[in-house]
C-alpha cells in the first residue's frame, strides 16, 4: 500500500488496469518520495511496439477509471520490468530508476 496525500492506493489496483490497456503489455507502480504529499505514485509501462502511447494517455485512461488520487504522477515507459530469478518484480530498482 502506498499512502499519497493521506490516501491509501493498492498498486495492484491501478497496475491491473494499466494491464488493461490495449496498448499495455504490462505495468508497475511504485511510490516515490514527494515533498508536498509524502509519496506519488510512478508507473513503470512497458508498451506493445507497434503502440504509440505516451503519458498522458494513460493518465487520462486510469483518470477515467478510478480515483483521482490513482492517477500516476509520473509515467515511465521502459523496455522490461526487472525481476528476479523467480520472476518478481524489483520494485527497489524501478524506485532507483
Amino acid at each position: 500500500m502506498i499512502v499519497s496525500g493521506g490516501e491509501n492506493v493498492f498498486p495492484l489496483e491501478v497496475e491491473n488496469l494499466l494491464a488493461d490497456h490495449p496498448g499495455v503489455v504490462e505495468a508497475a507502480v511504485v511510490g516515490v518520495d514527494d515533498a508536498d504529499f509524502g509519496k506519488r505514485l510512478a508507473a513503470f509501462v512497458v508498451s506493445r511496439t507497434e503502440s504509440d502511447l505516451d503519458a498522458n494517455e494513460l493518465k487520462s485512461y486510469v483518470r477515467a477509471h478510478l480515483a483521482r488520487h490513482k492517477i500516476p504522477r509520473y509515467v515511465v515507459f521502459i523496455d522490461a520490468l526487472p525481476r528476479n530469478e523467480t520472476g518478481k518484480v524489483l520494485r527497489k530498482k524501478l524506485i532507483e530508476h
